[in-house]
């Protein structure tokens, strides 16, 4: 390993071996048992081998991360908030021995690092949520992912990387801690703000950054996020573009932007303190921090997850042994009379404030309705409406689910003539039965096999309505988490609706036209969804129809009126 010694930022880890070394592993990799890594895995194994996670040398130990929950400090002291782990799941984990080495393969197949592993461990992931989310409620995605998605072991080592994931679209904003620390010094930056972003942004956005600048008599970074954001965000395709179409709107020199490929947590005012960390590994020495900076929106019982003003206060508590300055978010408001944007406590009492909620922006954008030019330049809004159309053009998956013999086929038929009826958009059924014999043929009907056989369909349905399609599904799909995990997939594409087919399991049971419920009374069907294996009802799903007490033509009509009155139909 490789140290650089750069005057923004101090010492940055380069975790990437040169050609010689590359080859060495390359070679004897034929004998390395493989990880396959998942998205959020690659953006951490990338910040690792760039240097945005510097100190790091690899995924932590369970020293350090114990260190990391207790205390928001590695094993030696140094401050660390967010643990940075390498879950697996136990089938690959009992492989697998400390000492040796495993390469770490992207989804191709292929092979960007290898960790010498060290220790393998179990972590307690109800008390990893407690310490890092404050939380163990699955409303926060941060917690939803831990606990449903990642798997129960972690690996822990230092890493050896061959080469950085591979990226195609906007290759010259990709800019490595090392290179943009480079960037600075040519400009003669001595002093950098960095700001952080996963939304798009307006001419708000622009006169805080500004003003921020200003104030510090400093370049300006804007550095989204473009690995994973939250669930339902915008794009970073789109928001790429958007930023480079304000871009045009700073002036000249003042400001560049780059990309940051880091896998957002959510998780307020550690994720704050975190982010500091990682604009200081790349060369920044201000860093904004906003109102409610990474809070993933309200919890269980309707409430925020953070105070507005937590994550301010945990960056402000660490700045000075950081080495990094926090610039307090400064709220802007746009004064009609003056026709410019003041900070909040500087409008005069007297005046005209005009506003736009966000959720008023994405009514305006689906509605193709006007958003007004003191909001946002209308090269920004061009760039938003290219990639969300209104909703009666947008893609849309319907996602039926309900008990076996609950009527999801027959009213999902129903509706399949109906929108070939229509016509204007196309339209796909992916019924469970058809499914599993042309695209999970493989497929026993374990919970296992039943997630990935639900998961394959919603994949499908996402690039369906990625591609402006309506796709019709209707499997059983038992499980609340994964129907959760297909509606996270689509609606990044367009719309979701969910359709909870209740139908009461007395009333399928009756009806039985396959005579499953009899062979799993009789015990020749095991784990069978209603009788010895659970059904985990939507918890609220758009439409809810039972079809014990409609004809499938009703049922299908109660659908379509939830989808006119949504805005799809037109």
């Amino acid at each position: 390993m490789d140290h650089l010694i750069e005057p923004h930022g101090g010492v940055l880890c380069d975790l990437q071996v040169d050609d010689e070394r590359a080859e060495e592993l390359k070679a004897a990799s034929i004998d390395y048992p493989s990880v396959t890594l998942s998205d959020r895995q690659l953006c951490d194994l990338e910040l690792l081998l760039n240097g945005g996670f510097s100190p790091l040398t690899g995924f932590l130990g369970e020293e350090d991360y114990h260190g990391v929950l207790e205390k928001c400090r590695l094993s030696d002291g140094t401050v660390w908030p967010m643990p940075i782990t390498l879950d697996v799941a136990e089938d690959t984990a009992a492989g697998l021995e400390p000492g040796q080495p495993v390469a770490l393969r992207d989804p191709e197949g292929f092979m960007l690092a290898v960790l010498h592993l060290e220790e393998t461990y179990r972590p307690d992931k109800e008390r990893e949520a407690e310490a890092v989310f404050g939380t163990s409620d699955r409303h926060h995605p941060g917690v939803a992912y831990l606990l449903d998605r990642s798997g129960p072991v972690y690996l822990a080592g230092r890493v050896e990387g061959l080469q950085l994931p591979l990226h195609y679209d906007f290759t010259e904003l990709r800019l490595t801690p090392a290179e943009l620390r480079t960037e600075f010094a040519k400009r003669g930056w001595r002093r950098v703000v960095a700001f952080q972003t996963r939304n798009p942004m307006h001419r708000a956005h622009q006169e805080l950054t500004l003003r921020a600048a200003s104030e510090q008599e400093a370049g300006l970074l804007i550095h989204p996020v473009v690995g994973m954001t939250k669930p339902g965000d915008i794009d970073h395709f789109t928001r790429v573009r958007c930023y480079q179409a304000l871009a045009e709107h700073y002036p000249d020199k003042m400001m560049t932007l780059a990309l940051l490929p880091l896998a957002m947590r959510m998780g307020g005012p550690r994720e704050a303190l975190w982010h500091a960390l990682i604009r200081k590994n790349y060369g920044c020495t201000h860093f904004i921090v906003g109102r409610d900076h990474a809070g993933p929106g309200k919890n269980g019982d309707d409430e925020d997850f953070y105070g507005p003003y937590d994550a301010q206060e945990l960056v402000a508590e660490y700045e000075e042994e950081l080495g990094i300055r926090m610039v307090p978010f400064k709220e802007m408001a746009y004064v009609e009379e003056r026709a410019e944007y003041l900070p909040v406590d500087e409008v005069p009492a007297d005046a005209t404030v005009k506003k736009l909620s966000g959720t008023e922006v994405r009514r305006r954008l689906k509605e193709g309705l006007e958003i007004p030019e003191w909001f946002s330049y209308p090269n920004v809004v061009a760039e938003l409406r290219r990639s969300h159309p209104p909703k009666h053009k947008q893609g849309l998956t319907i996602f039926f689910t309900g008990l076996s013999g609950s009527g999801k086929s027959t009213v999902a038929n129903v509706l399949l003539a109906r929108f070939r009826e229509i016509g204007g958009r196309p339209v796909t059924l992916l019924d469970g039965d058809i499914v599993r014999q042309h695209l999970s043929s493989e497929l026993g009907f374990s919970r296992e096999h039943r997630n990935l056989n639900v998961r394959r369909i919603g994949f499908v349905a996402s690039e369906i309505t990625k591609n402006g399609g309506i796709a019709i599904c209707a499997p059983i799909a038992p499980y609340r988490h994964v129907r959760e995990e297909n509606r996270e997939l689509i609606e990044g594409y367009g719309g979701f609706i969910e359709v909870h087919v209740k139908t009461p399991l007395e009333v399928c049971e009756a009806r039985d036209r396959k005579g499953l419920y009899a062979k799993a009374r009789a015990g020749q069907i095991k784990e069978f969804t209603g009788i010895d294996d659970p059904y985990e009802e939507p918890v609220d799903p758009e439409v809810a129809i039972d079809t014990s007490d409609l004809t499938p033509m009703e049922a299908a009509q109660e659908v379509l009126l939830h989808l006119e009155k949504a805005g799809y139909l037109r």
